[in-house]
């Protein structure tokens, strides 16, 4: 502990960090710089300043990081349409690297030594933090307090707060039972009833979303507008990728879009239960997708679908910043130099369907796809010859088993 001289901490401001924040004062005697990142939960981060000074912190650090988050890594991870065990859209998952590079990026500001983080020793964000701050400074040090201290009950947490004077803010909606994580790209909850996966979760737990049965009756009809794999504009107007995910999260939230209950594999080993609301992710998913089947190559796209649950695993995993995710995002972003046009989605009662898409790079013909007369640009006799050959070998096989 005596290696320690300054560390930098990830602090929301909350009950957890800010017991962290003394504990880390207390037994490491070290000096604590702070570290509170907006990246578009919703709630002011501003009021960590203040909690921060009480408790004698001179370095306080609080970032916009809300276009970087979009721009840098929301938007490149839509690019190949990832989605972890055919559910989870990675709204946790794809805000740890940006989070740990910062924490990096201070230390070294800073000189300080160590960072510290508030996930627990269960989770997936312990791995996906220490991941990559190992890949940036490999010789940084980490605090892990919950895998170190004995403060492992909420009893326990609150006896220490209130010997340590620590202030404990009750929370106004009654909410309290879940663990909730919010950014641009979604929120997440966990705990309370929803450790027993049969138990359904209860309707006053949402925040970002109505019901499909309490969506508008009439249906919603937008135009996304796509370049090089990125929704650039919607209705024609010009959106910075933050921007398109904030009204994207409202109109989709209206509409009942976005909600998930899943049960997940854990990287430690352990399957969890979540629930999500992920109403922009949602959306910029199919209209993605859409774009693509107009305007990429049968087999690029077909390659793109075979790589992206390995893709999507390295990011739930916490390999952001390994190279063989800069690798396969180079692919990625390679694909979609054609990736242009607009795309328009009908919103009704929590579905996204797609009502049409247009491109001036797209690849489908009507003349060769039209079942009316084709003016000789495709030769239905030249399908013959086709299939015969791709049946020989299943014919050769035939004829011996038979």
């Amino acid at each position: 502990m005596s290696d320690i001289k300054k560390v930098v901490l990830a602090y929301s401001g909350g009950l957890d960090t800010s017991i962290i924040l003394k504990w880390l004062q207390e037994e490491y005697g070290c000096e604590v710089v702070t570290f509170t990142a907006d990246i578009g939960q919703g709630e002011e981060v501003e009021p960590a300043r203040a909690k921060a000074e009480a408790m004698g912190v001179k370095s306080i650090y609080i970032d916009d990081l809300r276009e970087e988050f979009a721009r840098d890594y929301v938007y490149p991870m839509m690019r190949a349409n990832a989605i972890y065990e055919g559910e989870y859209r990675l709204g946790t998952s794809i805000a740890r690297p940006l989070i740990a590079k910062r924490l990096i990026e201070i230390a070294n500001e800073t000189g300080a030594d160590a960072i510290s983080h508030g996930a627990t020793g269960k989770g997936n964000d312990q791995v996906r933090f220490e991941l990559g701050a190992y890949a940036l400074r490999p010789d940084i040090k980490i605090i892990a307090p919950w895998r170190e201290w004995d403060l492992n009950s909420r009893e326990k947490l609150m006896a220490y707060a209130a010997e340590h004077n620590i202030s404990v803010e009750k929370k106004k909606d009654g909410k309290s039972q879940y663990s909730m994580d919010a950014n641009l790209l979604h929120i997440s909850y966990e705990g309370g009833i929803l450790e027993d996966p049969w138990a359904e979760a209860e309707e006053d737990m949402w925040r970002w979303s109505v019901s499909p049965e309490q969506a508008p009756d009439a249906a919603q009809y937008v135009e996304l507008e796509f370049k090089q794999g990125d929704i650039v504009a919607i209705d024609g107007e010009a959106m910075t990728p933050a921007t398109v995910m904030a009204w994207l999260n409202k109109v989709g939230g209206a509409h009942g879009i976005g909600r998930d209950d899943i049960v997940e594999n854990r990287y430690v080993g352990m399957k969890s239960r979540g629930c999500y609301e992920t109403p922009a992710g949602t959306i910029m998913l199919r209209a993605h997708r859409a774009m693509e089947s107009l305007t990429l190559d049968r087999e690029v796209a077909h390659l793109k679908d075979e790589l992206m649950p390995r893709y999507a695993k390295m990011i739930y995993n916490g390999y952001w910043w390994s190279p063989e995710r800069e690798m396969m995002q180079r692919m990625i972003d390679e694909s979609q130099a054609h990736v242009n046009g607009t795309v328009r989605i009908k919103l009704y009662k929590g579905n996204v369907t797609i009502a049409g898409r247009q491109s001036s790079d797209s690849l489908f013909d009507e003349r060769i796809a039209t079942f009316e007369d084709d003016e000789g640009a495709y030769n239905q006799a030249d399908a013959e010859g086709f299939i015969k050959l791709n049946a020989l070998r299943l014919r050769i096989g035939a004829k011996r088993n038979h």
